[in-house]
């Protein structure tokens, strides 16, 4: 008589009727957001489908009947035309000019706040109301407290000293419009820098002065390369928002004078030339700029946290 033997069964578990699955389980935790998935959806994506599918149509407001479907004619007419050509041109140089001053600068006054001196929290905070004024109101007091030219600041102190009486909007508009932007984003790019900055490596830092390395060769050599990641940053959420800037151009020049930007542009063609075809083209070209910029960014933001995590 042999003796039969046999292998031990895995338990397996049982679910119970209490026992949630696994997909209810997850579909429980996702359901508070979906009243905020279903509200962006409503708010943003269902005006950008429409605004796509009148940039497809000859359609001017004046006119509503006459509407009929043109295909990309809108958008080539947005690529050729010259004055959309300059307002895109002017778009780019005012993004190019606020971005890269406003770093230079927000890393000059980074540097300076990364230091130990008496009164630094009321510094920084004075540095960083410009930041904080609303976008309307910014470009109003750079227009009649600083740039008018009968009773402005910059005139009043040229007439002090005994100089000329410019008509800064007027002679300079282009620069008069990236002075205004430059002041306001300045203490974003300080902020950002900033965090950077109070992020490095002080053994490291240490060291180096140990070795004999003077202050330049820190900063050359070990700052500006932990600071790249926070550059690209700044560099790339400060173009978002001044390729779709209007405020500025809107206050202080109106347009005029050769300093209509896209959005502005987008603004005349809508709103005073009643062509809601090409507006809408015109503002697709925008976003789709923006979601390009945006994408970069949010890598930026990836490999910082990325950075951090590894440090941890």
């Amino acid at each position: 008589m042999t003796a039969t033997t046999t292998a031990p069964v895995a338990a397996t578990p049982v679910r119970t009727a209490h026992q949630p699955s696994a997909r209810l389980r997850a579909w429980a935790t996702r359901a508070p957001l979906l009243p905020a998935l279903i509200f962006m959806i409503v708010v943003t994506q269902l005006p950008f489908v429409a605004t796509l599918v009148i940039s497809f149509f000859d359609w001017n407001a004046l006119y509503p009947k006459a509407r009929h479907f043109t295909g990309v004619d809108n958008y080539r007419q947005v690529l050729t035309d010259p004055d959309l050509r300059h307002s895109v041109w002017t778009t780019v140089l005012l993004t190019v000019a606020v971005v890269l001053v406003s770093l230079v600068l927000g890393l000059a006054l980074a540097l300076l706040l990364d230091r130990r001196f008496r009164g630094r929290g009321m510094v920084r905070t004075l540095l960083i109301a410009p930041f904080l004024v609303v976008p309307v109101a910014a470009a109003l007091l750079w227009k009649h407290v600083l740039f008018n030219p009968e009773y402005g600041l910059f005139n009043g102190l040229l007439h002090y000293v005994g100089g000329p009486q410019p008509d800064w909007i007027s002679g300079t508009p282009l620069l008069a419009v990236e002075a205004s932007l430059i002041w306001q984003w300045t203490p974003f790019m300080m902020l950002i820098l900033l965090a950077g900055l109070q992020s490095r490596d002080h053994q490291q830092i240490e060291a180096a002065r140990v070795d004999g390395a003077g202050d330049w060769q820190i900063f050359r050599h070990l700052t500006l390369p932990h600071l790249r990641r926070y550059l690209e940053l700044g560099a790339l959420l400060g173009s978002i928002y001044i390729v779709q800037n209007f405020d500025a151009v809107f206050t202080l020049t109106s347009g005029g004078l050769g300093t209509a930007n896209l959005p502005y542009t987008v603004y005349q063609t809508f709103y005073q030339a009643h062509e809601n075809g090409l507006a809408s083209a015109a503002g697709v070209l925008v976003v789709i700029g923006s979601i390009i910029i945006a994408t970069f960014a949010l890598r930026v933001v990836s490999s910082l946290f990325r950075e951090e995590v590894s440090r941890a």
